[in-house]
């Protein structure tokens, strides 16, 4: 009866000693690494593998041969890609890693706004189709100096894209102008305003580009132009 009930405190202590084993001890002992990840921005979402496991810090684990891919993003900010390996004959972790995020340029140059890519119709109840035509070019060329089609009689006329690269994005704007009612006269201009997300996107690249609902600042007034002006 001792004997047994010396077995079971054996056994008892045991398996306290296994089930108090801290997770430290026990990555240690499968070979993980843990990264201490700070961010300088608070809010910034932390995504492992794809997956979002918080915001502004969080503890990285990466397995024994294995990598693991960190994304930090928050709007206005560039995203930040950082990729830790546990591998042979690879730079092991470190222990903790600082995240500096840096403003997004493409945000910085342009701003929000609800008129792009949307028609805003013109009115023409002073002007005749001849002056209101002229205006109109006198207008787009002002913003954007290539006019990649135009045609007075049908009053449809389109820019050329105008392109511009950032950081991590490249934005194309342009402008399209089409007549709607001839009696009354009635205009509707279109600023088209498109990302891809990426540097250095070509312009031909149609697949890769999306509506932005962001306009650089270079272009931010066309629309009140053609509103005030054309009447």
């Amino acid at each position: 009866m001792k004997k047994t009930i010396l077995f079971l405190t054996m056994l008892l202590s045991m398996f306290t000693v296994y089930s108090t084993t801290s997770n430290a001890s026990l990555d240690i002992l499968l070979g993980k690494k843990k990264v201490e990840l700070g961010v300088s921005e608070s809010d910034a979402e932390i995504f492992i593998n794809g997956k979002m496991v918080g915001k502004g810090s969080t503890l990285v684990t990466v397995p024994k041969g294995d990598c693991v891919t960190v994304v930090v993003k928050k709007i206005a900010y560039l995203t930040e890609r950082i990729e830790f390996c546990n591998k042979k004959d690879m730079t092991k972790p470190p222990k903790s890693h600082y995240v500096e995020m840096k403003r997004d340029d493409s945000y910085d140059a342009s701003v929000q706004t609800d008129i792009a890519n949307v028609d805003i119709e013109l009115k023409c109840e002073k002007l005749t189709k001849d002056k209101a035509w002229k205006l109109i070019n006198q207008i787009v060329l002002t913003y954007i100096d290539v006019i990649e089609m135009t045609d007075k009689e049908t009053g449809y006329l389109r820019t050329a894209w105008s392109l511009k690269s950032f950081s991590q994005n490249t934005v194309r704007t342009r402008i399209i102008v089409k007549e709607s009612s001839s009696e009354p006269l009635v205009f509707k201009v279109k600023l088209i305003s498109e990302s891809s997300g990426l540097p250095l996107t070509s312009v031909k690249s149609d697949e890769l580009y999306k509506e932005w609902d962001r306009v650089l600042r270079s272009y931010s007034d066309v629309i009140g132009e053609f509103q005030a002006r054309i009447k």
